[in-house]
């Protein structure tokens, strides 16, 4: 885009036509005063606007994260960036980046000298998925602000936010994997193999015979510690359609889009308490599935599964766990019982509903008055 006077330009061009024709009507003498002084301003704003390139520019991105948080974003400027190793001059601009409709990005252009300085803005994760960040937007000025042209990076960048996460209370946790307890203290006495010693292993499995021969500690390893049982999620929604989940604002989103977010945050909430638990876990949904062990990396490989989801119908009925999303809410179903996972968050805060009696109720309408014990 060609330079363009700005408001202060048009004033001072008009400031220097009026003098330029008082000066003629006076004989020249107001000439050198003020006209030559604006003549000279202008075309020294207009030839350093005009000679600004597009400049490199690369997005510092914050870590993914969960639906509300809030992080800070970094630009920065120069042929360093990009490592490339011609020179390029600092300029003045209002910088403006333009995020993506899942995130609250600035609502107003920052003032940096943009190629000597970085440019930090803050970003509030509001909708799950994979959100863009860019492209950025620059309003070159001159020195003076009387000439401002147009610039626009194509730079962008990508994070990943996550559904919220609420609470599992402990007492539904451990009826799901209570039978892998159980089968965990009656395998201890199976011995597998041995190996070699690991932080946390407890003394009683040291296996001091061959410490003794070697080296090292050596310690024994039970069939329960190879092949523990793991507990497998479905989830699916019970609303029609296939919308894409971008272009949906919070108030007007499509119920397939809404019934999506409530698998996506009833099934993080469900795994992420497990997977602390230390149960590792089988999970499928309408976007694929993930094989999830306790730590770092299966707890991302579920957030990112459950952030990229869309509706669908549930994936398989043999399931421990079958998660069913609507609209207005999730429910968990396990056999012929399912738990209404509004009532498990608020049980799980202290919260218990009115008629006080929270957990499981038969599928087929049936009263079941024996429920789950409490732990």
């Amino acid at each position: 885009m060609t330079p363009a006077l700005t408001r202060r330009g048009r004033v001072a061009g008009l400031v220097g036509l009026v003098a330029a024709a008082s000066g003629i009507a006076a004989g020249g003498r107001a000439l050198d005063a003020i006209v030559i002084p604006v003549a000279i301003a202008l075309a020294a704003g207009y030839v350093q606007v005009s000679r600004v390139d597009v400049p490199a520019v690369r997005h510092v991105t914050p870590a993914d994260g969960f639906v509300g948080e809030t992080r800070e974003v970094r630009l920065e400027f120069g042929p360093d960036v990009t490592g490339d190793t011609k020179s390029s001059r600092s300029f003045l601009a209002d910088v403006f980046v333009r995020v993506d409709d899942g995130l609250d990005g600035p609502t107003a252009p920052i003032r940096a000298s943009v190629g000597s300085e970085s440019v930090s803005y803050r970003v509030t994760y509001r909708e799950r998925g994979e959100r863009t960040l860019g492209p950025i937007e620059l309003t070159v000025t001159d020195v003076f602000g009387l000439f401002e042209r147009e610039l626009v990076v194509d730079e962008t960048d990508a994070v990943t936010v996550y559904p919220p996460r609420d609470p599992i209370p402990a007492r539904f946790r451990r009826a799901l994997h209570a039978a892998d307890a159980v089968d965990v203290s009656r395998q201890r006495e199976e011995f597998d193999r041995l190996r070699e010693y690991t932080r946390g292993d407890a003394v009683r499995d040291v296996h001091w015979a061959t410490t003794a021969k070697r080296d090292e500690i050596v310690v024994k390893q039970f069939s329960a510690e190879t092949a523990r049982n793991r507990v497998t999620i479905a989830g699916g929604t019970e609303v029609g359609g296939g919308e894409e989940l971008s272009g949906f604002g919070a108030e007007d989103r499509s119920p397939s889009a809404a019934a999506a977010d409530e698998l996506a945050r009833a099934t993080v909430s469900l795994v992420l308490a497990l997977l602390d638990d230390g149960v590792p876990v089988d999970v499928r949904l309408p976007a694929g599935r993930v094989s999830a062990s306790p730590g770092d990396r299966g707890r991302r490989e579920v957030l990112e599964l459950a952030a990229r989801t869309g509706p669908g119908a549930v994936a398989g009925d043999e399931a421990d766990v079958t998660i069913i999303a609507e609209a207005d809410g999730a429910r968990f179903r396990t056999g012929d019982r399912s738990a209404s996972f509004d009532d498990l968050r608020r049980e799980a805060e202290g919260e218990r509903p009115a008629d006080g009696d929270v957990g499981w109720s038969r599928t087929d309408g049936a009263a079941d008055r024996q429920g789950v014990a409490s732990p």
